[in-house]
């Protein structure tokens, strides 16, 4: 976690090198996903969950404690919810935890780990085009599936490739060596002798 006194993306203007890489960050993030996510959430957890302003404060704010991301990962789940207790708090830690929560769900849906944001990204805004990944590959994951809990617009994100698992029988596997063996070539009576590269060195 960064150490305190760390410029915060909502503390006021931050200086020199953190500055260039928040604003780095900052370009990331993607309005038109912005509107394809908040389209997407409140069509699949209902209109209790309202709309953020738009803008990417709007977007934090909105899913700054939790609970909203949380109804969303349950309700991708076709049977136990992940998340069992989703409670609005004012306090920062329980928000944070319910931030955990929902990402420990969307790994155990099968986010993986390089496309999860941290706690801080979206609790601080410190990376919000990361909180934005992890929902396009939440939303990719729902389409996959095809468990019948997505609500939304099958083009609103792509498609997962499936692993495509093959069965080869053994007589199979021994003719795909056999062939893979030809493939290579021979390099039977092959050295290095009599090859040279460039000019000797000279030895003074």
């Amino acid at each position: 976690m960064a150490a305190k006194g760390a410029g915060m993306a909502n503390k006021g203007p931050s200086y020199g090198m953190s500055r260039q890489v928040q604003e780095k960050i900052d370009s990331k993030y993607d309005p038109d996903l912005e509107q394809i996510l908040v389209e997407w959430i409140s069509r699949q957890c209902g209109s209790s969950v309202g709309k953020p302003e738009p803008g990417k404060m709007g977007f934090q704010a909105w899913l700054k404690d939790g609970c909203i991301l949380s109804e969303l990962i349950n309700s991708l789940f076709p049977g136990d919810k992940p998340v069992k207790k989703i409670q609005s708090s004012p306090m920062a830690f329980k928000q944070m935890e319910q931030i955990s929560q929902f990402l420990n769900a969307a790994e155990k849906y099968g986010v993986t780990k390089t496309d999860m944001f941290q706690t801080v990204d979206l609790w601080e805004g410190k990376d919000l085009a990361a909180v934005q990944r992890t929902l396009s590959a939440l939303g990719s994951l729902a389409v996959t599936k095809e468990e019948g809990t997505y609500n939304g617009d099958p083009n609103w994100f792509f498609k997962k490739s499936q692993e495509n698992k093959r069965d080869f029988s053994d007589e199979q596997m021994k003719a795909g060596k056999n062939v893979i063996g030809l493939q290579m070539g021979s390099n039977k009576g092959a050295s290095q002798e009599g090859m040279s590269y460039g000019r000797p060195r000279q030895i003074l």
